[in-house]
């Protein structure tokens, strides 16, 4: 995967989050069923020592993990528009503690079939970038511009719940990928 630099205009988040997304939905579908049928195993695994390597069992919760962070953004993003302010994260949440809103989302979607969670994550991507379309590049990349975006540019957001997100989603079902095909089957 090529490092792409930190967009700075609209144009140039908007192709990276598209491109992200393609080779994320691309891998996904290169998926064989018993590949998306194992629960990833990464036990072993010296550098994971994130919540999130024991959270996510499958592809599906990555997908669905995904779509929540989407529904993240959108609402902030609306309701701020419209005059009614609130943080990013959904109170009682803070930055220090969005480990527990990331399992809340886990076990919230422990029922959703895979065939929906791509289904939720391909329309809540189109919602996102079609949001980040309706916004100008000194919107999404001028300090100060929003002052519910704090010292963070609206564009870093998006850049967060786009390209980036769908980076980690992506090494993580390679991790699984590589350490599933080489392992012997029985």
């Amino acid at each position: 995967m090529e490092v792409i630099p930190k967009p700075t205009s609209r144009n140039e988040l908007v192709r990276l989050g598209a491109t992200r997304f393609e080779e994320l939905c691309a891998l996904c579908d290169s998926m064989s069923e018993r590949e998306h049928a194992v629960s990833f195993d990464f036990s072993g695994g010296v550098n994971r020592k994130e919540a999130h390597w024991r959270r996510d069992k499958n592809v599906r919760d990555v997908l669905t993990h995904l779509y929540e962070w989407h529904q993240l953004l959108l609402t902030w993003v609306r309701d701020n528009r419209n005059g009614r302010s609130r943080p990013f994260l959904p109170p009682p949440h803070i930055w220090r503690t969005y480990g527990k809103l990331n399992e809340q989302f886990w076990l919230q979607h422990q029922s959703t079939a895979l065939g929906e969670a791509k289904r939720l994550v391909r329309s809540s991507h189109e919602q996102v970038m079609a949001l980040i379309s309706s916004f100008s590049d000194a919107d999404l990349f001028e300090k100060g511009r929003f002052d519910w975006t704090g010292t963070t540019t609206l564009g870093s957001y998006c850049a967060s719940a786009t390209s980036s997100h769908y980076d980690w989603a992506m090494r993580k079902i390679r991790a699984h990928l590589k350490k599933l095909r080489s392992t012997p089957r029985p």
